[in-house]
């Protein structure tokens, strides 16, 4: 069987090399204009499976150090694999260009935004290439489902057998932290004839990324004390890694939607009738919420008026793949709280918005990313115009460090695609520091690496901030004692610190003991002999391995001299030292009710962050169509570093006054017309270990100290400080400081979302 393939393959390849360039598809969109991406197949030769070459990078690296517990069944299904394909050189050069075009306000192309269609036409992979690789997958026995308009991906389905013959690597069973996976233990090969068209296949492992937020805490409102009183602990409770080593005494705090309209300056827009209306924000995710949440969220802090929408739903192809089904969760005992959390807090900010919550199974996997990945690729090539978003909010992430090359160029062509459509995509950095990885634990393995998520230079990458008035102990110039009517507290704008829950935390350490962070650190040894209040847990930033530094980011004062895409961009708040600041959830379990007379969840990490910002796009985007222009506005990250060198100045001369002026630590005091809040406070180094009985080496870490029996079970553990020494330790050698200017910890800081409107609106001209 398979050679006759090759047999009939002979004149097809033939036939091909004598073709002249496909002729380019017809278009009247100006996008277009003069774009000249014809070009001949580059499958040229026969597709002969003993001529085969190995694809880089194509397994998980961290597998090869990994034991083998068993190997994975030739009958096992695995369905919805993508191959992922590679575009030409031209073709990608000729998108980057086109990009920048619709982002510059001086281009005939500026908010010319294409279609998915269009998209493929012109950037994806031509139809004889195409049709060449499914007439492969097809001889090998795979069921082909489907193409994506994007002609960049082709979502098929087979066995673990076909797998291991047609790309010739093994799927096995690996037991890591305890828990069963599968993954192929070695880069995979396809016909050498194929090679230049193809990256990869992506779902060839079951590991997932979890979401980006701290276990959540259950608590009762104490009227007496205006104040929240944990009730319940959860999994980061004392005596178990990654909780807060210090505690606030007589309570937390539970902001609501009006504290974080109040702080980042939303709440003037909404009297202007901006609420985000007309617009609409999808959260992606793997996993569905009890429906009844959002309404009664909207109630309880008083949202109804503004008109917002929600709808829970599976976002399909046309015509169908069939690679996204109900997760389930919609119930109170089955819920995800990632996506509770998102679908609120994007409603806190923009509470006229239209908001869908997009969730794809993980079990229908087709990328490292599994359900959220699927959801988001569904939306972004949905062909007709009503089923794409204006903004999409992706709380999920891992390293690129943990991430195949496959989905991570899956990944990056997929934002590259919403941001040429228009659409305006917002990621979290992560929690867990210089390290995404490590959410609810500590870092002990490579401590710098960036969330692969969202090192792409279309999506801006969110942060998270904490803020200063506690530590400061100015609480109350910045909050009422008493909450309003809708439960809210905030005065103003409210000083800001990069987030950071470990001893790392250099005002913690200032405020509290009067000495550094390494010396906090060391003194920690003291009342922690076991290691129970080590954690990494931190807004997260950190320099791509994988994509390059685009033009615009290197515009700006205090951007890192190197030619990597670095995170984050810009930052909200996520969470507090100590966990004293949280966010109130209305849950299925814990629903809210007047007076918070019942329980409610509180929570926090950028996968707060995140939303927020999304929210704070949509009434950019309802404002700026108001004024005449298209509501899509693509990647946001251009224009913010745009409009941040007109506050913070360039990477050389001298540095204007307002970057004095807007410095998040002057909070109030002469930063009514700031745009950016410039957080220099603080850092995201945080602690890290190196366990010897698990034969450990953790890079990028400065270790102060060994822990004699790590939680009682390890055994001897060095225990150090994010750093990019491992000899010394200070502000320049932390990973990563906050500083003046861009920096790791926060990227251009935070926002005040009306002047950010009223500068968006200048740079683009706009009535």
């Amino acid at each position: 069987m398979k050679t006759k393939h090759v047999m009939m393959a002979l004149p097809i390849a033939a036939t091909l090399a004598t073709l002249p360039l496909i002729a380019q598809a017809t278009t009247s969109n100006p996008a277009l204009a003069g774009v000249n991406t014809a070009e001949a197949p580059r499958v040229t030769q026969a597709v002969d499976n003993h001529v085969v070459a190995a694809l880089n990078n194509t397994h998980l690296a961290f597998i090869d150090k990994t034991a083998i517990s068993g190997s994975v069944d030739d009958a096992m299904p695995m369905n919805h694999m993508q191959l992922i394909l590679r575009p030409s050189a031209s073709r990608a050069s000729a998108l980057a260009a086109l990009i920048a075009d619709q982002h510059d306000p001086a281009s005939a192309k500026f908010r010319q935004w294409l279609t998915p269609e269009e998209f493929g036409a012109h950037f994806g992979v031509v139809d004889a290439d195409i049709a060449a690789v499914k007439s492969w997958l097809i001889s090998q026995g795979f069921t082909v489902n489907g193409v994506y308009p994007n002609k960049a991906q082709i979502d098929f389905s087979g066995t673990a057998g076909q797998v291991r013959q047609a790309f010739r690597t093994q799927e096995n069973r690996y037991l890591v932290n305890h828990v069963s996976h599968i993954a192929n233990a070695n880069d995979i090969s396809v016909p050498s004839a194929l090679r230049d068209v193809v990256v990869g296949v992506a779902g060839l492992n079951d590991f997932r990324p979890q979401p980006l937020h701290v276990a959540p805490q259950v608590a009762q409102f104490d009227h007496g004390k205006s104040n929240f009183q944990i009730k319940q602990v959860s999994s980061a409770a004392a005596g178990t890694p990654g909780h807060s080593a210090v505690n606030f005494t007589g309570g937390v705090r539970g902001f609501v939607p009006f504290d974080m309209q109040t702080i980042y300056n939303t709440s003037s827009l909404y009297v202007s009738g901006l609420t985000g209306a007309g617009i609409t924000i999808a959260v992606v995710e793997d996993q569905d919420m009890d429906v009844s949440d959002w309404p009664n969220f909207v109630s309880q802090f008083g949202l109804g008026a503004y008109g917002g929408t929600f709808n829970q739903f599976q976002p399909q192809l046309t015509p169908s793949t069939g690679n996204c089904t109900d997760p389930g969760g919609n119930s109170p005992d089955g819920e995800s709280i990632e996506t509770v959390l998102d679908s609120e807090y994007s409603t806190a900010m923009a509470p006229g918005a239209a908001i869908w919550v997009a969730t794809c199974a993980d079990s229908d996997s087709t990328n490292f990313f599994g359900g959220v990945f699927t959801a988001a690729d569904n939306l972004i090539n949905n062909t007709n115009p009503a089923g794409r978003p204006n903004v999409i909010s992706a709380s999920y992430g891992y390293g690129e460090g943990f991430t195949d090359a496959a989905s991570k160029t899956a990944i990056d062509l997929m934002w590259a695609q919403g941001d040429a459509e228009g659409i305006s995509v917002f990621v979290s950095s992560g929690d867990s520091g210089s390290n995404p990885s490590f959410n609810g634990g500590w870092i002990n393995d490579v401590g710098v690496d960036a969330n692969s998520f969202a090192t792409s230079p279309n999506d801006t990458a969110v942060g998270g901030t904490d803020t200063a008035d506690v530590l400061d102990g100015t609480t109350s110039k910045y909050f009422n004692s008493t909450l309003n009517p809708v439960y809210g507290s905030a005065k103003s704008y409210v000083p800001e610190l990069t987030w950071n829950q470990s001893c790392g935390n250099v005002l913690a350490a200032s405020k509290l003991a009067h000495i550094s962070a390494l010396q906090f650190c060391k003194n920690a040894l003291i009342y922690d002999p076991y290691g129970y209040y080590v954690t990494s847990e931190s807004g997260s930033g950190g320099p791509s391995s994988v994509d390059f530094k685009p033009s615009w980011q290197r515009i700006v004062r205090g951007a890192a001299k190197d030619q990597s895409r670095d995170l984050p961009d810009v930052s909200l708040f996520a969470g507090a030292y100590g966990g004293y600041s949280w966010v109130i959830l209305c849950t299925g379990f814990y629903p809210c009710t007047p007076n918070f007379a019942s329980p409610v969840e509180l929570v926090g990490g950028t996968s707060l962050s995140s939303p927020m910002f999304a929210g704070i796009q949509a009434l950019i985007d309802q404002g700026l169509s108001n004024a005449g222009l298209p509501k899509n506005q693509g990647n946001a990250a251009p224009t913010l570093y745009e409009l941040a060198r007109n506050e913070y100045g360039g990477p050389t001369g001298s540095a204007p006054g307002t970057l004095a002026k807007c410095n998040a630590s002057n909070g109030t005091s002469g930063t009514g017309k700031c745009v950016f809040y410039n957080i220099t406070t603080g850092g995201n180094s945080t602690q890290c270990v190196q366990i010897a009985a698990l034969s450990q080496i953790t890079p990028d870490c400065y270790f102060y100290g060994t822990i004699q029996n790590f939680l009682q079970f390890y055994g001897p553990t060095k225990v150090g400080l994010t750093a990019t020494s491992t000899s010394s330790y200070n502000s320049n050698t932390a990973a990563y400081s906050a500083q003046s200017g861009w920096s790791f910890a926060n990227g251009l800081g935070s926002v005040n979302a009306a002047n950010l409107l009223s500068a968006w609106k200048a740079f683009v001209n706009a009535p």
